[in-house]
């Protein structure tokens, strides 16, 4: 169907690999690099004919390839770019995921936006994906920020751009801390706040985008980011929505020590250690998070001032538990819910058109859920 994580793929295109990883026995724990390594003639041999439709001038069948390839390159770094292998199919994946981007009708621009609050140790520019809907004579427009999570990162969420451009909201796509190429420290937790008012100011200082209708729309561990930044940055937001995040019991070492075999198809403790700047410690990750992550603990959530906050998930979430937003309701400023009973994590099918409902609200746009839905499909056409 090419839904998530497979943006941009296809089937066929996954059943060569899947077939040697079943011909090569591959089981958990795996070695990553040799993992990785079983995708790549794949995603080179897409490459190759994307690079051979661009020389012939058949752009629409080059971007296609481009963006399959990244598919594949994509899934072969999954859930995180631990190995080395693995970081070279990111960076791969990210080249001809652009590449796929920015041959399309209305292409989507990478910028290097200078991290201007940094602290010495962090990086020094955010690298977001950009899109701004071409309006004349209206002025500015209103701005999506989407925090992507612990292992779709911008190539993978760019998939929602091109339906709210028809809509005439600008995009702006970034991965949060501890993944992709955030250049803030994952392990401070005070990083977020110096990422996001670089990422404001950026913003206050376009003139095609208006920076008093700014929304965030953050997805899974995002969210965690969304429910922080609602809270630090409130008087820069006229909403924010937290989908199937955590705030508090997603620390707890309890929860940690069960989600390995719960919901999530790869080991989420160890990788979620690894976002949090805990490399391969696992047990030190465990053992320490609740404390130094917490919102509850370090009184983000007691705030008197949060700006607009939509808290969504499902009730049987198990990657994030759905208490963490319970905890939310009850402390600090009311905010806004909407829990899909029975579903897991993020309350999918059903929580994209209560988010999407909720946004156009924000906007002030007119907009139909069910062809910005149909809009996320990725149906080839070579």
């Amino acid at each position: 169907m090419g839904v998530y994580p497979f943006m941009f793929g296809t089937a066929s295109d996954f059943q060569p690999i899947v077939d040697e990883l079943v011909a090569q026995d591959f089981k958990e724990p795996y070695d990553w690099d040799a993992y990785a390594r079983v995708y790549f003639p794949q995603a080179e041999r897409l490459k190759s004919i994307a690079e051979e439709a661009e020389a012939n001038g058949e752009v629409e069948k080059a971007s296609e390839y481009y963006l399959r390839s990244s598919a594949v390159y994509r899934i072969a770094r999954f859930p995180a770019p631990r190995s080395d292998v693995q970081k070279q199919a990111w960076t791969l994946g990210k080249e001809v995921c652009l590449k796929g981007l920015s041959q399309r009708p209305h292409p989507v621009k990478e910028i290097m936006i200078p991290h201007t609050h940094r602290l010495d140790t962090e990086g020094t520019h955010i690298p977001i994906y950009h899109l701004v809907p071409e309006v004349k004579g209206d002025g500015p427009v209103p701005t999506l920020i989407i925090f992507t999570g612990l292992d779709g990162y911008r190539t993978e969420l760019a998939v929602w751009m091109e339906g709210w451009r028809a809509l005439g909201v600008a995009t702006v796509v970034l991965e949060i801390p501890g993944t992709g190429d955030c250049p803030a420290d994952a392990s401070d937790p005070t990083s977020p706040d110096r990422l996001y008012s670089s990422l404001f100011d950026w913003i206050d200082a376009q003139s095609s985008l208006d920076s008093k209708k700014v929304a965030v729309w953050a997805f899974s561990t995002g969210g965690y980011y969304a429910i922080r930044v609602a809270h630090t940055h409130h008087d820069r937001l006229s909403g924010v929505v937290a989908l199937g995040g955590g705030c508090h019991h997603m620390f707890s070492p309890s929860w940690l020590s069960h989600v390995n075999h719960l919901e999530y198809p790869f080991d989420l403790a160890d990788t979620l250690a690894h976002k949090f700047g805990y490399s391969n410690d696992t047990a030190l990750f465990k053992a320490e998070a609740l404390s130094k992550f917490s919102l509850l603990n370090d009184g983000t959530l007691d705030r008197p001032d949060c700006a607009r906050l939509l808290l969504v998930n499902g009730t049987e979430d198990e990657i994030f538990p759905i208490d963490d937003y319970y905890l939310a309701l009850m402390h600090g400023a009311p905010k806004e819910a909407r829990f899909v009973q029975g579903k897991k994590h993020m309350g999918e099918p059903e929580s994209f058109g209560i988010i999407l409902k909720w946004l156009y609200g924000v906007f002030g746009v007119e907009g139909d859920v069910g062809t910005q839905l149909r809009g996320l499909m990725f149906r080839p056409k070579y």
